[in-house]
């Protein structure tokens, strides 16, 4: 739990805020427990975003969720994956963000290499 004083309407606060074990957000108010949405992380919407072109897609389409560059292939033409294996390391804004199956199945196809050059949207690999 983390104590923080909050100001409202130009009264302050004590308040306790505490995460609980399945992500929700308390607050801890003068013997009152507010539930609050707080905003989301980087990888709750890259994990939206995976999520939604998927369904644009469909489930065996693998596709770059930001422009980027190939850093890593970690699977072969013809190998079994098993759903939210690592696929693909694409380094975009200097970090690492990791491509992984969005289903069970075998890689069809990959449609890129190492280094290439990718845009949001492009397929990488297509899973059988």
């Amino acid at each position: 739990m983390e104590d923080l004083i909050i100001k409202v309407d130009g009264k302050e606060y004590w308040v306790k805020v505490e995460e609980t074990e399945d992500g929700r957000i308390l607050v801890h108010c003068n013997g009152d427990v507010y539930e609050v949405d707080s905003k989301p992380t980087k990888a709750d919407i890259f994990d939206k975003l995976k999520k939604k072109e998927a369904k644009e897609t469909g489930p065996g389409i693998v596709t770059s969720p930001l422009p980027g560059t190939i850093y890593e292939i970690k699977v072969k033409k013809g190998q079994k994956v098993k759903e939210k294996q690592p696929l693909i390391k694409l380094m975009a804004m200097k970090m690492e963000n990791e491509i992984t199956a969005p289903k069970a199945g075998t890689v069809k196809e990959i449609k890129v290499k190492n280094k290439d050059s990718v845009n949001r949207g492009d397929i990488l690999i297509i899973i059988d």
